[in-house]
């Protein structure tokens, strides 16, 4: 953005950071994803939030999160499918001006089917609805041969010019996320990309200007094998560091969808996302897991102010659930070469109970919401940006903890020695919760730590019928004050609306949707997180009884039958081998409440309550 157009968007900004507590929604919260509608599905559909904060401007936040805003509805086509149209994009973007109080979802110009709504009755040609128009998701992928396929991340950092970076030169944004070819187009070789675009204006960015976004470029190193998955971007945004303006990735590398091989890959650049070296800084397999050799995943990416590049992983554990490992990766000299991984914890997956109609461990109930990353590590650095003066380089890290069913912990450590040692893993869950996904930031000068999660507050539910078998989630965020390099005790901030998660679903219908992660992002005066959140999600019984007909038959059959719903925002094309003994799935927009399916982003920013 160019700088007088941003000082006064920060200018008139200003007021609302010193007064965060009263600028959010009075209830303590808003909505992110103010765009998408609340009917149909699944156009209503979002999650897997991501946040970041300009540190240069710290009332300028962007987030990401996967969105079906310009999905076709269910009645396009046969009534009873609502499958994710090829070449619509899913990964959606948003903006706040006024540190998290409220937030802006722009439209711009690509390919979509939102306008392919349908008729009741199955005689509607959706095949040719699709095509270019409005969307509510990031641009000029259709115009280059891709289609933005979610998992977002989002960072800023420092605008190069010359070969040099400085926050002079203003601030770019950058969203990385995976991509896959448009349908006929073939702009890279394997299955899923990992894609990165930038923006340095994101005032015009949030009026709906698709130039105001570079192209996206290809991060990973693909070839005709390769299914890239589950990425994080970090833009090194302190000045004191050698290695200022570089911005780093990682991702898991499954060399095919069905592969044994599957390690963990980091990105590299340092020329503001223009070129990308990709770098292997795992084994290929996992030798102690159980899951058919499934290897690592859930990476988070931070750099300290000196420089110091930290990459934390979860690599999958045995049994179930199973006893696996957060590991911890590190790079002195700008990602050019990386330590091996070190285990810094071990930590159980979330799979106390496994759903055989999908194939996939769930937390909350009969054909409930995935749960196979919760173990996966957030992290983040007290770096001092934008200057690097005041840093500390502190580390936090969270995680939810598995090992007991209806007693699953959200766990907390810390590193005051550049990730050498670590406090001992406490547990920072209140005491009615059950921990699903968490994020936790830390203060640029470390003296505060806020922390976020989702939480189920009933227990796992044997069936998925009936007004006694809900699953209540809610986000929670909690703070706690840094003394001399001690965390002191958490206290919550905000408990969120809490809804009926049977209220979400996968696109195909036979299982709750929520997604893998929620995120965290804090500046010296409060901190801001985003969650997943069901309030407006209306149960629908013709649904529920359909996915517990599916769960009876995998269970008296032994085969699952049902496709989960994959990375990338699609499900499999593979048919169940049973297809002709199947449930059939109700006519979605006639048989249920007109909000169901309607999983929405919520977020609040909270003042430092103890300055």
């Amino acid at each position: 953005m160019r700088l007088a157009r941003l000082a006064v968007v920060v200018a008139a900004a200003a007021l609302s950071i010193t007064g965060l507590n009263s600028a959010a929604a009075a209830d303590g919260d808003t909505e992110v994803t103010v765009g998408s509608p609340d009917t149909p599905f699944s156009q209503n559909k979002q999650n897997e939030p991501a946040v970041a904060i300009d540190q240069a401007h710290p009332s300028v936040l962007a987030a990401g999160a996967n969105d079906n805003i310009d999905m076709e509805a269910c009645n396009a086509g046969e009534d009873n499918t609502c499958p994710f149209t090829d070449g619509v994009g899913v990964s959606g973007i948003y903006f706040s001006f006024d540190g998290g109080a409220s937030w802006i979802q722009p439209t711009y110009q690509g390919f979509t089917a939102r306008h392919c709504l349908g008729e009741p009755g199955d005689d509607d040609d959706d095949e040719e609805c699709a095509g270019p128009g409005p969307i509510g998701t990031l641009p000029n992928y259709y115009e280059n041969g891709l289609v933005s396929d979610g998992d977002p991340a989002v960072a800023f950092g420092p605008v190069p010019s010359n070969g040099t970076f400085s926050w002079e030169n203003g601030s770019r944004l950058y969203y990385a996320n995976l991509t896959s070819n448009f349908p006929g187009r073939q702009a890279f070789g394997g299955f899923e990309a990992i894609a990165v675009s930038h923006t340095d204006d994101v005032e015009s960015a949030a009026d709906g200007d698709n130039s105001a976004w570079s192209a996206p470029v290809i991060a990973s190193k693909q070839n005709g094998a390769l299914f890239s998955d589950k990425e994080q971007i970090w833009a090194d945004n302190a000045e004191s560091s050698p290695y200022f303006g570089r911005v780093y990735g990682c991702y898991a590398a499954f060399r095919g969808v069905q592969s044994r091989s599957q390690p963990l890959n980091v990105l590299v650049s340092p020329d503001g996302g223009e070129t990308w070296t990709d770098h292997q800084v795992t084994p290929a397999t996992n030798n102690v897991s159980s899951r058919n050799g499934f290897g690592r995943s859930g990476c988070t990416v931070r750099t300290d102010s000196q420089g110091k590049v930290y990459v934390f992983d979860y690599q999958f554990g045995v049994g179930a659930p199973g006893l696996g490992q957060i590991q911890m990766i590190t790079s002195t000299n700008g990602g050019a070469t990386w330590s091996r991984p070190r285990t810094i914890f071990n930590a159980y997956d979330l799979c106390s109970r496994f759903e055989p109609s999908i194939g996939r461990c769930v937390m909350d109930g009969v054909a409930g919401a995935r749960d196979d990353l919760a173990p996966a590590p957030s992290a983040d650095i007290a770096n001092g940006a934008p200057t690097g003066a005041d840093a500390t380089d502190q580390i936090v890290l969270s995680w939810v903890d598995g090992r007991v069913l209806n007693d699953e912990n959200v766990m907390f450590s810390t590193s005051t020695d550049r990730g050498g040692t670590w406090a001992p893993a406490r547990d920072v869950t209140e005491s009615t919760d059950r921990g699903f996904y968490t994020a936790p930031a830390i203060s640029p000068d470390g003296t505060d730590v806020y922390l976020v999660y989702n939480a189920f507050t009933t227990p796992f539910r044997e069936s998925a019928v009936g007004p006694g078998n809900d699953r209540q989630l809610l986000g929670v965020v909690r703070h706690a004050d840094v003394t001399g390099g001690t965390v002191g005790a958490f206290t919550t901030l905000h408990r969120g609306a809490s809804g009926d998660a049977r209220g979400s679903s996968q696109n195909n219908l036979a299982a709750e949707f929520l997604g893998d992660y929620v995120y965290a992002a804090a500046t010296r005066d409060y901190g801001t997180a985003v969650w997943n959140d069901v309030r407006n999600a209306a149960d629908c019984p013709a649904i529920d009884a359909y996915r517990q007909a599916l769960h009876d038959l995998a269970v008296s059959t032994g085969q699952q039958v049902a496709e989960p719903e994959e990375p990338g925002g699609g499900e499999d094309e593979e048919e169940p081998t049973q297809e002709e003994d199947l449930p059939v799935a109700p006519p979605v927009q006639a048989a249920c409440p007109a909000t169901f399916g309607n999983s929405d982003i919520f977020g609040g920013s909270y003042a430092d309550p103890t300055p």
